[in-house]
């Protein structure tokens, strides 16, 4: 009776170790469980910190209205003037804008200012933005591989010269190519007007006015194709282009 009681003891025994070892073993598993969740977390959370503060620090440039540049092409060496509506509105400029520029003007585009007698290309300027630019349900949206021939194929269209176009493209490639992909839209010449009345003495037979207003995107949205029309030059031509991003 005795050895049986024993035995039974050690069966107990057995028993319990095998649950104490399966309830071990049980949270030992929980916890790397746990703890991979918790790693993986980490990780997600520390890469959108880093994309995060990547895309924050290629955004080293401030909404408003960039790389204005003024051409000037009369059809005889003409002495003009040329005035900003919003001169408050100025944060940079070459030359220094006061109370506006007066140029001997070529018809080649050749300028030389005239209170320094400095010889120029172009006119430059930036400001602050008047108008309040946004995503239209018009525009056009680029990825980023097409961008190039996209701006080469709008801006003969919007009348610019392959030298014009060429300053457009190689100033605004690098910050459109920072984005996959691109919401671009040209603002219309009221639009233009609105943020930054323009006047030129004498008046030019053909006026062309850029402003390149675009976004960037992490995927392609749909928008109606913008409808672009096409500029002939004809007589004393004033060319101004720029562009802004929409915030």
């Amino acid at each position: 009776m005795e050895e049986k009681e024993i035995e039974e003891k050690i069966v107990k025994e057995t028993k319990k170790k095998k649950v104490y070892i399966g309830l071990f073993i049980t949270f030992v598993v929980a916890n790397i469980v746990l703890l991979s969740i918790i790693g993986i977390k980490i990780a997600i959370n520390s890469n959108r910190v880093q994309n995060s503060t990547y895309i924050v620090q290629n955004r080293d440039y401030e909404p408003g209205f960039k790389k204005p540049i003024i051409y000037l092409y009369p059809t005889e060496e003409t002495k003009v003037s040329v005035e900003l509506g919003n001169p408050d509105q100025i944060t940079c400029s070459y030359p220094k804008y006061i109370d506006g520029w007066n140029v001997i003007a070529k018809p080649n585009g050749d300028l030389k200012y005239i209170e320094t007698e400095r010889n120029l290309y172009s006119l430059y300027y930036e400001s602050e933005n008047v108008y309040n630019f946004e995503v239209e349900e018009e525009g056009f949206v680029v990825k980023r591989d097409d961008i190039a021939n996209f701006l080469e194929e709008k801006l003969e269209i919007l009348g610019l010269t392959e030298r014009e176009a060429e300053e457009f493209i190689v100033y605004w490639l690098p910050k459109l190519e920072e984005n996959e992909y691109n919401y671009i839209r040209f603002a219309t010449m009221e639009e233009i007007e609105k943020n930054m009345p323009l006047t030129i003495d004498p008046k030019p037979d053909t006026l062309i006015r850029i402003i390149m207003t675009f976004k960037g995107l992490e995927k392609p949205i749909q928008v109606k194709e913008q409808q672009l029309e096409r500029t002939e030059r004809t007589g004393f031509v004033a060319v101004e282009w720029g562009g802004t991003e929409i915030k």
